[in-house]
């Protein structure tokens, strides 16, 4: 089967799908959010409470050996839990993240302002519990799985069915929101010329937990000056918005990325 990790030993060791473009001495983005939110949902405190926020920072590299996890709940109350999560390896910290857990409650009275956005999927349904290759829209182009081809400055989407994130476990709703959140700097960033931001964090906010194995990614804002960006997509599955993706990214023009082919798992 295929998958972002396997466990030996209570570690995790990086799939071909989990190795970064980057560097194949490196983890990538998706795979550490992943593994970072499979941690933290642990601690979610009972039924009702939804993984409202997840802000991963991607201090160093996440290394291609043996992955450790540790966490910890930081407060717990009754409405809202909230729990850290970090990766060390050579004695380092590499990742941490910190996720918000909120107790789900009814809406309060009155109406409020939403934005009327279009939110584009494929007619047939990505439905394989081993995951399936992502799809690509970009300006009014139609679905594409060659990813190749999207390598323009036009606005992009990304639908997706994930790969399992361990070997042999089926990959949960929050773990796929996070994994999927880390692509924002894939539709955000990625221009005429390749991929030349690396992003150094990833925020997620849902309102609810997706629905179904489909995922789409819709870029909505990016905004670049001096080598730093910003990028902000929003995140919906078939029934509708879950939330909003920002990452914060710096300028990586020496190792600029220019093969999307093998972006199968997510990039």
């Amino acid at each position: 089967m295929v998958s972002f990790f396997v466990t030996r030993d209570g570690q995790y060791e990086a799939q071909g799908h989990g190795v970064s473009q980057w560097s194949s001495k490196q983890v990538n983005g998706p795979a550490v959010c992943g593994l970072l939110a499979r941690q933290l949902e642990r601690h979610c405190p009972a039924e009702g409470f939804i993984p409202a926020r997840l802000t991963v920072d991607m201090l160093r590299p996440v290394l291609n050996e043996p992955i450790s996890v540790q966490s910890a709940v930081i407060r717990e109350g009754t409405r809202v839990t909230v729990a850290d999560a970090s990766i060390v390896q050579q004695g380092e910290l590499r990742a941490r993240a910190t996720a918000v857990f909120l107790a789900s409650a009814s809406e309060p009275p009155g109406q409020t302002w939403q934005p009327c956005i279009p939110l584009p999927a494929p007619q047939a349904r990505l439905i394989s519990p081993d995951g399936e290759p992502p799809l690509l829209k970009f300006g009014e182009s139609d679905w594409t799985d060659n990813l190749s081809a999207g390598q323009n400055a036009d606005c992009k989407v990304l639908w997706h069915n994930l790969i399992p994130l361990i070997e042999g476990e089926p990959i949960s709703p929050f773990q796929r929101a996070a994994a999927m959140g880390d692509a924002t700097n894939f539709v955000c960033h990625w221009g005429s010329a390749g991929i030349g931001y690396i992003n150094a964090d990833m925020t997620l906010t849902l309102s609810r937990l997706p629905e179904g194995p489909e995922l789409g990614l819709q870029a909505q804002d990016q905004i670049a000056r001096g080598g730093i960006a910003v990028g902000t997509a929003t995140l919906y599955d078939r029934a509708g918005r879950l939330g909003t993706c920002v990452v914060t990214a710096v300028a990586n023009a020496r190792r600029q990325v220019t093969d999307t082919r093998h972006a199968s798992a997510a990039t």
